[in-house]
């Protein structure tokens, strides 16, 4: 539209309001771009921009806010692309729906995130793809599960809610060795704990809901790519999906990146600080934190995650389920609620919750007992965690109405 204005009547004017250009300085902050499209100069340019992933057309297609956000998060994993998504399930879905066909084969970790289970359950109803569940820690388990029709060795860094880590590494490698390729769930760690992409992993997934953004006020997913070649091929099918992020929540999310580094070191070290008080409390069962000394994947922690084992602890009450549910509605400053990585703690039940779509036997093969409870530490002073901590311990009961002590394996 011409710059001339003269002759325009307001009803106009109203709706076609000036574009500020700005020249010769830049923006300190990441601006919003929140329309979702652009105009062009002439017929042959907006012609061109349909065949160049760098000019923005629709916001479907790409955006520079949702750019920059996915520019940011490839960079810190150290990955060649990233894909933003609407959610981590859509991050998760994009995936495995974009790369896999009836007849392939997964090998993924057990105890995986209960959403992550309903997803390959699906797969394996609807669309014929075989699911084999191994440990994630023994690379031999994995060589054996693997198959001619394997495409993905599906892991988590730090698995939910038991804290397991996984043996990126070794597992990684045998995948490579069989031309398979390898996803790594790398929320629960942040790229500032772990980088999946320098032990092989082709892709890497955040729920940037978590501690991406780390202010409970954003939903978001991130998929990040080692090879541009599956980045090209899973766009494709994230663009007709259409499960991607939202200017605004991409926005957001950059801002929450910027603190990141402040908020995973504090809750690294108040989680770890409340981990080791829980475990000589009287009602507790059981503690787990990759930190501590008899987690018994300290050894492996140790080597991944030298910078800290993560805000999560996962603790079982020794009065089992009745305990956990206590426990939970008798908290005060920590939220009951099915989310972590937020600047506030959060706590849950996780097989009431999270896990519900697990029976008995698979929570148990999970790790997860009828008194386990996951926190999600947060930023608050320590001290005034613990109290709460303490009170709510103080109102449940000792052991199970069967009187035995209740604790996941």
């Amino acid at each position: 539209m011409s710059d001339d204005t003269a002759g325009l009547r307001p009803e106009t004017l109203a709706v076609h309001p000036p574009q500020v250009r700005i020249t010769g300085s830049t923006p300190l902050g990441v601006p919003l771009h929140q329309g979702h499209i652009f105009s062009f100069d002439s017929a042959d340019a907006m012609a061109d921009a349909f065949h160049s992933p760098d000019t923005f057309v629709y916001s479907r297609l790409g955006n520079p806010t949702v750019r920059a956000l996915e520019d940011a998060v490839a960079r810190l994993e150290g990955g060649a692309a990233a894909l933003s998504f609407a959610s981590g399930m859509g991050a998760i879905n994009g995936l495995l729906l974009g790369l896999l066909s009836s007849g392939d084969h997964v090998v993924a970790q057990s105890g995986l995130y209960g959403g992550t289970y309903a997803v390959l359950g699906d797969l394996a109803a609807r669309w014929g793809v075989e699911v084999t569940y191994v440990s994630g820690r023994d690379p031999e388990e994995v060589r054996r599960a693997l198959r001619p029709e394997t495409r993905l060795l599906y892991l988590e860094t730090i698995a939910n809610p038991t804290t397991r880590v996984s043996d990126l590494p070794a597992l990684i490698a045998v995948a490579a060795e069989a031309g398979v390729l390898s996803a790594v769930d790398n929320t629960f760690a942040s790229p500032l704990l772990c980088r999946p992409i320098e032990y092989g992993a082709d892709v890497v997934i955040h729920s940037a809901t978590k501690y991406l953004a780390g202010h409970a006020d954003v939903l978001g997913g991130i998929a990040v790519f080692q090879d541009p070649e599956l980045y090209g091929r899973i766009r494709h099918y994230a663009i007709e999906q259409g499960a991607i992020t939202d200017p605004f929540a991409a926005w957001l999310t950059l801002r929450g990146l910027q603190t990141m580094p402040l908020r995973i070191e504090r809750q690294c070290a108040s989680a770890v600080d409340l981990a080791g008080r829980l475990a000589v409390h009287p009602v507790v069962a059981a503690v787990r934190h990759p930190a501590l000394a008899g987690h018994p994947d300290h050894t492996v922690a140790r080597r991944l995650l030298p910078r800290g084992g993560g805000g999560v602890v996962s603790f079982d009450l020794a009065g089992g389920r009745e305990a956990g549910r206590a426990f939970i509605e008798a908290v005060r400053l920590a939220a009951l609620t099915a989310s972590l990585g937020d600047v506030k703690t959060l706590v849950m039940h996780p097989a009431s919750t999270s896990h519900r779509q697990l029976d008995a036997v698979a929570l148990d093969a999970a790790g997860i007992g009828p008194g386990t409870v996951r926190m999600s530490v947060g930023i608050e002073h320590v001290e005034d965690l613990w109290a709460d901590l303490e009170q709510a311990l103080a109102q449940v009961p000792e052991r199970a109405p069967d009187g035995s002590a209740a604790s996941a394996p």
